[in-house]
């Protein structure tokens, strides 16, 4: 048996902090997985090396499902982002060895390809209605066949989602929470006339995505849906938060607009009643905090069932390595439906060299043993930890806002 002799945390910073874990067998095959958890990085970094490293040493890395069943019910303290992210490090590195042993690609051990490549869908933002078409229109020219449109709001300072660098764009930015303004009212006008002018200047052979990020009511979001009808949305992102599942009913009430989420799940009991009552038209958890490879493939399984499509989270707070698993899981379901893309920095890329590739709005994961991404650990090691949060948001005036 492969048997796990040795694993390691590395923690590197290459223009926004990431954490992978390194596992090595016996024979000095390794494999990576990614345990980003973003603006909480170090929490899944200790929860790996104090509590999760040490059960692994002695074990045989082919048993992958025992391993991801032993460390989820062994705990106790099941799921949650930190040990969820903690485990999807594990059971991607363990599929990466998996796949480099057998000498084939991951996708080719989840049952080979169901496509050709992956649909995936670039990022056109903009301070203005205007600024942001052009943008897309730049997407478009790159051939890019899904483009999420986003443009800031009249009237306040800032708005999530819209950057000032169009390409490399974290949301992570400060030391400490920057507070931003929100006023729902300005925002729910300013998007219809955003979905008119991109398809007045795009067409209608471009899908067209819009991230809402958990900030509207169910009935706010139903009315946005109902408005955007005429455009045709691929899909709404994130409409309302999701811990209560029930609330989408109320949304699906209002809109034949299709529905997105599912970016901050981290197990499928988070979604399932969404799935299981077709709330949902694509759902969006994504490897490294949904538990890795394996119990992504349990959601994507039950989605089948109920004619939920996949459209997994794929920001710059995935590594190339998650960015990779995610590619390989989506060219083997049958039920894909977009995957998220957005480019990482040069430094990145220098950190993980990768055989994953883009062409003509799509990408592929390559035919590398396992993932086919590496790590550079010299040159990770030149980049130290950057503490970074996340910005919150609160109403004009004052309160706390809940997204």
């Amino acid at each position: 048996m492969p048997k796990i002799i040795d694993a390691k945390v590395i923690v590197t910073s290459p223009g926004r902090n990431f954490v992978t874990l390194k596992i090595v067998t016996q024979d000095g095959v390794y494999g990576l997985g990614d345990a980003t958890l973003n603006g909480r990085e170090l929490s899944v970094a200790s929860y790996l090396q104090d509590h999760v490293i040490p059960c692994l040493i002695g074990r045989d890395a082919h048993r992958i499902e025992d391993i991801w069943q032993y460390l989820y019910k062994g705990a106790y303290w099941r799921r949650g982002p930190v040990t969820m992210s903690a485990i999807a490090a594990v059971d991607t590195a363990l599929w990466d060895i998996k796949g480099k042993l057998a000498g084939l690609s991951v996708y080719q051990l989840l049952g080979g390809a169901s496509r050709e490549s992956v649909m995936v869908y670039g990022h056109a933002n903009g301070t203005t209605i205007e600024d942001t078409v052009r943008v897309a229109l730049e997407y478009q020219a790159q051939g890019y066949r899904a483009i999420r449109i986003q443009c800031g709001v009249p009237g306040m300072a800032s708005t999530y989602g819209v950057s000032k660098d169009k390409y490399f764009y974290e949301p992570a930015d400060a030391d400490l929470p920057t507070e931003n303004v929100w006023n729902t009212s300005k925002y729910l006008r300013v998007v219809p006339e955003l979905f008119k002018a991109a398809r007045e200047a795009l067409g209608w052979d471009v899908h067209l995505l819009h991230d809402i990020h958990h900030r509207l009511t169910p009935i706010e979001a139903g009315r946005l849906g109902k408005d955007l009808e005429p455009y045709r949305p691929f899909w709404l992102e994130d409409a309302t938060p999701a811990e209560n599942q029930e609330a989408f009913r109320l949304i699906r009430q209002h809109t034949t607009t299709p529905l997105a989420v599912g970016e901050i799940f981290n197990s499928i009991h988070d979604c399932r009643e969404l799935i299981e009552n077709q709330l949902i038209d694509y759902i969006r958890a994504t490897v490294v905090h949904a538990g890795g490879i394996s119990h992504l493939r349990k959601i994507a399984n039950l989605a089948d069932l109920y004619q939920v499509r996949t459209g997994c989270h794929g920001a710059t707070d995935l590594s190339p390595v998650c960015m990779a698993a995610a590619l390989h899981f989506d060219l083997s379901v049958p039920n894909f439906g977009v995957q998220e893309y957005m480019r990482h920095t040069a430094e990145t890329d220098a950190v993980f060299p990768h055989a994953y590739t883009f062409a003509d709005g799509a990408m592929h994961p390559g035919e590398a043993p396992g993932l086919g991404v590496d790590i550079d650990e010299e040159l990770a090691a030149r980049y130290e930890y950057d503490r970074a949060f996340l910005p919150v948001n609160r109403l004009e005036d004052g309160t706390m806002f809940n997204w």
